[in-house]
């Protein structure tokens, strides 16, 4: 009868999201962030892309995006500025202005962090959203060997540059936190940065990617645990993972893992919260409770 029960609700789960609604039932107690999503306007021309957008994304408005997560129970959102705006942020203070609950989003930044007049552009922006960005995203994802660009959409700078260590320092001052998307490669160079500046909180995305590097690179990931700000973010996860996983978990523990990029579709949704069961299947409840919202709530000040 209960397993009955259950197959029932899973399958009016799924059938609620065919027909643009999500059901809450899969929703464990506790708060659920999302501390990484991408959206994007069907209005290209109210919010157009960059021109040197490095792609065409998928439309996904913020209207669609609230709606899921009113019924899904999705308590805040970080909303990641997605390369495609560049630095056009009409879009993210639009969704600013779309939020089922005052405050529910916060939003990251993306400038050239080399670049002479970033500081002031991001105490500019910062100022005209009080309380609203959080971070600076910043992207080393380049293959080892090859040199840091000086154009182009993504960014990838020279880590060592005079301009990336005033960016840094005025991140500090804003009391903004540095969220690198990168090659495992470059975990020594961010290790680097990170000495230099010890009061800035560290975001490694995705998990820091890993499974793309080599075992040396996975323990250079791994090493920036010692630094105390430094908090990683469960997102882009597979099954497979799993010992990579919890090598992560044991280096950063429970109290420094944030999780994101967990969907916008009531299956999609579901899937993501039983792959963060049985990936944390050996955490207890509380440590669960934390990376599924806890811990986010505290690092974005909520």
């Amino acid at each position: 009868m209960v397993l009955f029960q259950l197959m029932t609700r899973r399958k009016l789960f799924v059938t609620l999201a065919a027909g643009s609604a999500v059901s809450a039932f899969g929703r464990p107690a506790g708060p659920i962030v999302d501390t990484h999503i991408h959206l994007f306007a069907s209005d290209q021309k109210r919010f157009p892309l960059a021109p040197n957008s490095p792609y065409k994304p998928e439309t996904l408005n913020v209207e669609d995006y609230v709606r899921f997560a009113k019924a899904a129970g999705v308590d805040h959102a970080v909303i990641v500025h997605p390369e495609p705006y560049q630095d056009d942020y009409r879009y993210l203070e639009y969704c600013f202005t779309q939020e089922p609950v005052k405050g529910f989003f916060k939003g990251t930044c993306l400038f050239d962090p080399v670049a002479r007049d970033t500081p002031d552009r991001i105490a500019s922006l910062v100022g005209m959203n009080p309380g609203r960005i959080v971070a600076l995203r910043i992207h080393q994802t380049r293959k080892p060997g090859l040199p840091p660009t000086t154009s182009g959409a993504l960014k990838d700078r020279d880590m060592r540059a005079p301009g990336m260590k005033a960016t840094w320092r005025r991140c500090q001052q804003l009391g903004l936190a540095i969220q690198m998307h990168f090659h495992p490669f470059y975990a020594t160079q961010i290790a680097e940065l990170t000495e230099q500046f010890p009061d800035i909180t560290v975001i490694l995305d995705h998990l820091g990617r890993s499974a793309e590097g080599t075992p040396a690179d996975f323990a250079n990931v791994l090493k920036l645990a010692k630094f105390p700000k430094v908090v990683m973010k469960y997102s882009s996860a597979k099954a497979e993972m799993k010992p990579m996983v919890r090598k992560i978990y044991d280096a950063f523990g429970p109290n420094r893992l944030i999780w994101g990029y967990f969907g916008h579709d009531a299956p999609t949704f579901q899937k993501e919260l039983d792959l963060l069961d049985g990936m944390f299947d050996y955490a207890s409840d509380d440590d669960r409770y934390k990376i599924r919202g806890g811990n986010a709530i505290k690092l974005f000040k909520w």
